[in-house]
């Protein structure tokens, strides 16, 4: 008797963006293209806003806090949907608490709170990628809470 194995479509899309003002704007865009032609075929089912907001803020952390063009890469695989966001900078993202007039210091915290997973890891390069992990089905109940210091080490996960 013979078994077939089942085969996993993976679906990826990589995009160089350049360090710019509308950068983040053509991010977006470029992930709404993207899951709309991906996720239309049952490859995942998730929340196509999660991963919009998801790559609006790691995007625009990049071109806040780095002079870095950025690489964009999405991929869809057996319900996961995978956002990474990688640069040359070696600066490691922190997470601060905000105080409550501030205006920005909250992107990480969502990001954290909508992902399955958030990982750093370093490039070859010096540069470094944070990979955000969404699945089909979001979990119940809150996401992991973040450290209050800076990420130490090659990466580093949640959850």
């Amino acid at each position: 008797m013979r078994t077939r194995r089942a085969r996993v479509r993976t679906t990826c899309a990589e995009y160089l963006l350049p360090h710019a003002r509308e950068t983040v704007f053509w991010a977006r865009r470029l992930t709404a293209a993207f899951l709309t032609r991906n996720l239309a075929g049952g490859a995942a089912s998730g929340d196509p806003a999660d991963a919009c907001l998801i790559v609006t803020e790691l995007v625009a952390n990049v071109t806040r806090h780095t002079r870095s063009s950025c690489r964009l890469r999405l991929c869809v695989s057996a319900g996961t949907l995978t956002v990474e966001v990688s640069d040359d900078s070696p600066g490691r993202p922190r997470f601060r608490p905000p105080g409550p007039g501030d205006e920005s210091g909250r992107g990480l915290l969502i990001v954290c709170a909508l992902a399955r997973t958030l990982d750093v890891l370093d490039t070859p390069t010096g540069g470094k990628t944070i990979r955000a992990t969404l699945s089909a089905v979001r979990p119940r109940g809150p996401g992991p809470v973040p450290p209050a210091a800076t990420w130490p080490g090659r990466a580093t996960a949640f959850r």
